[in-house]
């Protein structure tokens, strides 16, 4: 009997991250709006796809707040030039979504460009303003 419910147990822990591939699709659509926002220094839209309880995480140890990443992305003197994903896998669970990968970043600052190569985690919730960024880490990858 033990054994049944071990069994039951397991099943519907994997059928929680089960793939359900249109919120996937949603989650990367978030991803990509988020993206171009940030590349274009869109407030309108990252005040949209930031949650309000944001806690942003960079590869250098530095955290910031949906305050602060909307102060840098659009106030900033510097400018993100491309952000390019790899290897990303997308695990959604419920209303949360975990977003992985890895993650090419070029920034201009005061003329200079330089490229961040890291490995991130995004979370993702869905709420009534749609799929929104709570949570991301950064680390940057070892050469």
């Amino acid at each position: 009997m033990n054994l049944l419910f071990g069994i039951l147990g397991c099943a519907v822990a994997l059928s929680a991250a089960a793939s359900d591939p249109s919120a996937e699709k949603s989650v990367l659509a978030a991803m990509d709006a988020w993206k171009k926002a940030t590349m274009s220094k869109d407030g309108t839209a990252l005040e949209k796809l930031l949650h309000k309880d944001l806690t942003y995480s960079h590869s250098n140890g530095r955290n910031e707040t949906k305050a602060d990443v909307m102060q840098s992305v659009t106030g900033g003197k510097s400018t993100v030039e491309a952000i390019d994903f790899a290897d990303t896998t997308v695990r959604v669970y419920g209303k949360t979504a975990l977003v992985k990968g890895k993650v090419d970043i070029r920034n201009n600052a005061d003329g200079k460009s330089t490229t961040a190569h890291l490995d991130i985690l995004h979370v993702w919730v869905n709420e009534s303003k749609g799929w929104q960024l709570v949570g991301r880490q950064a680390t940057r990858l070892v050469p």
